[in-house]
């Protein structure tokens, strides 16, 4: 991250230069639509980027230290938002199965040894079709 920050500081530095580019309109287009939602404050920033990405993958044979850091940083923000999101699922499946256990528990009377012998019972049953199981699977599975 620290190079990174340093490559932006030495460019802030480095004077801009005009010079003509002939692009096709669609690719133009392309710039236009695109530029913001890369947080560029201009085409012409977004344009740079998108150079300076290419050359870095034209050199990256040479240069091995340039596409590791960017994509362990890709992986890592991909794996942190699908950890948050597994997590909130977790979370609202673990409340929803606390209320169906306190609504179970509330209406049945079922003693320890009966309840032991149902969760082995379960554990089977849910290894067997490897995760998924329904509540249809359930009435099933209590029906037979």
């Amino acid at each position: 991250m620290s190079q990174n920050n340093n490559q932006e500081n030495l460019n802030r530095k480095e004077p801009k230069r005009k010079f003509a580019l002939w692009v096709r309109e669609s690719t133009l287009d392309k710039v236009k639509e695109l530029y913001k939602e890369d947080n560029c404050k201009s085409q012409s920033e977004f344009i740079e980027k998108a150079v300076l990405f290419y050359t870095g993958y034209l050199t990256s044979e040479k240069n091995k230290s340039y596409l590791a850091p960017i994509i362990t940083s890709t992986l890592k923000s991909i794996v942190a938002e699908s950890d948050n999101r597994i997590s909130r699922m977790l979370f609202k499946l673990a409340v929803e199965l606390a209320v169906t256990m306190n609504v179970v528990a509330a209406s049945q009377e079922i003693d320890r040894i009966s309840l032991e012998r149902l969760r082995g019972e379960c554990i089977k049953e849910v290894k067997r079709l490897n995760g998924s199981f329904s509540f249809n699977d359930a009435a099933d599975w209590q029906s037979d």
